[in-house]
């Protein structure tokens, strides 16, 4: 979600080698896919593009499943721009606080989500895990966004309480129910088990819960691939397990075109598909303009952070807030006003034609 730092291409280089000379105490014991089986998974679907996905009416992942707050209106009125741009999968951030205190709602809900993006022919991403921005998540009414700062509501899970024996059962079960719930789901591209496992400073903090959660999804085995994005070049260890246990490899990279294409020429290097799972923050030099028609060419799967501008308040850049709440020159995020203008017309047009709208 936050990429920290410019990619280099030695720091990748490091990272591969180190993959490779972890191989054999890295894999956990499972059904990872061959390299043949995520091919041929890749090529049944379009080229994939899309956004990772919150409706505008909630700050957070609470605030998006929580049965107070859970907003299928505006998630079907949403959804239906990302229609009618030529988007097919969108990733969206479960939580397990919100399956703890409502297990069978929770999974209505997911299933009632799934019904409207496949309505608007839409297939999702779900992530399990994250470890950005806030740790201490109190289900509830969730607090307001915090003026002109970018994502100030949004939450870490499990957060304060990664590694807390206690929490383990409950994730675990979390994991597993949801999984063997929708794991035959066609609504369903992919699993996304952690989203950048060592950020907020947690780095190999982190490598339990991952290494936990790729082993209770490989128990269920879902009829979808499994991934965990690599986001941080120096975080060894965690790229290592990431890209070692995934059946599909796919990475975040917010910088301009010449260094995320070489991060493409060396994940290539595992000789599976690639899906790009967050890119494209103006003010970094990652626009639609430079990275989307390379990406297609190289076909590599395009999420793009951000959609509907709204609570999260991405509009604003990571490290520059707005004291007055204004209008950034130039958003950092996000593609459409609430009402479905689009910030830049010029954007959805190059969108539209790339997806063939």
């Amino acid at each position: 979600m936050k990429f920290k730092g410019i990619l280099a291409t030695g720091l990748i280089v490091a990272a591969l080698l180190g993959t490779a000379n972890a191989q054999s105490k890295k894999t956990v014991a499972g059904q990872r896919w061959s390299v043949a089986k995520a091919k041929a998974w890749y090529a049944g679907n379009k080229w994939l593009t899309g956004a990772d996905f919150i409706p505008s009416t909630a700050i957070n992942q609470l605030e998006m499943w929580q049965a107070d707050t859970f907003d299928p209106k505006t998630i079907d009125r949403e959804l239906g721009y990302a229609e009618g741009i030529g988007f097919n999968c969108m990733r969206v951030f479960l939580y397990s606080l919100a399956w703890q205190q409502d297990k069978a709602g929770f999974k209505k809900r997911v299933n009632d989500y799934l019904a409207i993006a496949n309505k608007h022919h839409i297939k999702t991403m779900f992530v399990f895990f994250d470890d950005c921005w806030n740790a201490g998540a109190k289900t509830g009414k969730q607090p307001a966004p915090k003026t002109g700062i970018h994502n100030s509501g949004w939450l870490q899970n499990p957060g304060n309480r990664l590694n807390n024996p206690g929490e383990t059962a409950m994730l675990e079960a979390y994991v597993k129910d949801v999984l063997t719930s929708f794991k035959d789901d066609k609504r369903i591209l992919l699993w996304d088990l952690y989203n950048e496992p060592g950020n907020s400073n947690k780095g190999n903090a982190s490598l339990g819960l991952l290494a936990k959660v790729f082993s209770w999804a490989r128990a269920v085995n879902p009829s979808q691939p499994l991934s965990a994005g690599l986001w941080k070049w120096d975080l060894e260890e965690l790229n290592a397990y990431q890209a070692l246990n995934s059946d599909i490899v796919t990475y975040h990279d917010y910088t301009a075109e010449d260094t995320h294409l070489k991060t493409i020429q060396m994940l290539k290097s595992h000789g599976r598909p690639l899906i790009c799972t967050e890119y494209m923050a103006r003010t970094k030099g990652s626009f639609f303009s430079n990275i989307l028609p390379m990406l297609k060419k190289e076909n590599v799967g395009a999420i793009n952070w951000g959609f509907v501008a709204g609570k999260t308040n991405t509009i604003y850049a990571w490290d520059t807030p707005m004291a007055n709440g204004g209008e950034p020159k130039e958003w950092f995020h996000d593609i459409f006003h609430k009402d479905g203008k689009p910030y830049k017309q010029e954007e959805v047009d190059l969108i539209k034609k790339l997806n063939g709208k």
